[in-house]
């Protein structure tokens, strides 16, 4: 990519550097030690060098946004100036992986900046991995007045608990939750059916775990039905990546064997590597990670087993091409879709459009498994058949996925 995009006379830089607390000003927003990114001009650079979400469509359809006069009603529906010509601003804060996660962050992240590409909006990137701050951070963007945010949105869950305080105490402050949902009219929650791409991970892996494959080096074992999962927190959320696999992968074959292993948290990836490790040790031959960044040791244990994995969010066999060769394929949630459509509503002063909660899933072709780019071809055609099989009884209501897309509360 290049260092500048031009909308008409107007030049922006593609990239800003990283900005720590003490050097934004006004933005004190970051006190808490968060940094802050500017990211206007940026659309589309995850992609560009193939190291970003998988690409997925999320731009809105165009249109001016005509309305919004920045008068405020107390139930979220009109703040600020956005749809009234002039620029949207939007703050984006991350989960504890953060940015770069080439999963679950950057695919959020890429959907405001698709809806960058079509709209005057200036979107600012907040990374923050401590969850206890995030009712600060939450609270610093709401009271900002230079810029005054039309949109913050909160990646994943664990927002949820400071969203529930200031959402009721900033009322004409616009906010996104990913993964959740808080009951108030100034919120739009947006939930994945991680349960359903999941189950569908679990078809992948049962079906070929009992197949001969060979790709660089890496093989099944046939006569082994054992397969692995590696997720981040042992909590409800997580809990529904991997009951569902479980089930997916027992709907094709009753006899597989899965080992389960948690991380404990998102990032670390040595200790991911270490439970994959001993998951292929113990005889798997696929495993699927639920961990974000800490995912990539998952990935890594693969290549030095010369075995296969599952990736998680975005098609990691692209934003991550040193693990193509094992990567099988990916339980995807098109994430930047959905941050691409909430920007568009406030834009075009549609909030009532996106408002309350909204689950996507297998129904809405908002998820699915794909399967990875130098592995995929190889496998046999019995795959493609079985996830269309899965997915459309799904569906239809003959299959039953365990737990539900906010995750196993029991």
């Amino acid at each position: 990519m290049t260092d500048e995009t031009t909308d008409g006379d107007r030049a922006t830089p593609a990239y800003r550097r990283r900005l720590t607390a003490n050097e934004i000003d006004r933005r004190t927003i970051l006190r808490s030690g968060a940094a802050l990114l500017g990211t206007a001009g940026l659309a589309g650079c995850l992609t560009d060098d193939g190291d970003g979400g998988d690409g997925g469509d999320g731009n809105g359809d165009g249109g001016d946004g005509t309305a919004g006069d920045g008068t405020g009603t107390g139930d979220g529906t009109s703040t600020g100036d956005g749809g009234s010509g002039g620029t949207t601003n939007i703050a984006i804060v991350s989960s504890p992986a953060g940015f770069g996660d080439r999963a679950f962050n950057d695919l959020a992240l890429e959907g405001l900046q698709n809806a960058a590409e079509e709209y005057d909006i200036e979107l600012q990137q907040v990374e923050e991995t401590d969850q206890s701050q995030y009712g600060t951070v939450q609270s610093r963007l709401a009271e900002s007045q230079n810029p005054d945010y039309d949109l913050i949105v909160l990646v994943s869950y664990n927002h949820t608990q400071a969203l529930q305080t200031n959402a009721e105490e900033y009322p004409d402050q616009r906010w996104m939750l990913i993964n959740a949902h808080v009951e108030q009219p100034n919120v739009a929650g947006y939930t994945w059916a991680n349960h359903e791409m999941s189950f569908q991970a679990g078809v992948l892996a049962g079906t070929m775990t009992t197949r001969e494959l060979s790709h660089e080096g890496n093989t099944l074992n046939p006569d082994n039905a054992t397969i692995g999962f590696v997720g981040g927190v042992d909590g409800a959320l997580i809990n529904a990546f991997e009951r569902s696999y479980v089930a997916g992968a027992e709907w094709v074959n009753e006899d597989v064997d899965v080992r389960v292993g948690y991380i404990g948290n998102y990032t670390d990836t040595q200790t991911a590597n270490n439970i994959a490790s001993s998951q292929y040790d113990a005889g798997a031959d696929i495993v699927y990670h639920a961990a974000a960044a800490a995912g990539q040791g998952v990935f890594q244990a693969a290549q030095d087993a010369q075995r296969f994995a599952v990736g998680v969010d975005a098609d990691q066999s692209v934003t991550l091409p040193d693990y193509q060769d094992v990567i099988m394929g990916s339980a995807v949630k098109y994430i930047n879709r959905g941050t691409a459509e909430v920007a568009q509503a406030v834009v075009e002063d549609n909030w009532e459009s996106v408002q309350g909660p909204n689950v996507l899933g297998l129904e809405e072709d908002a998820v699915e498994v794909v399967l990875g780019q130098a592995v995929g071809p190889k496998l046999p055609d019995v795959v493609t058949q079985n996830l269309e099989e899965s997915k459309q009884a799904i569906v239809g209501g003959d299959i039953t996925v365990p737990c539900t897309a906010g995750g196993c509360q029991d």
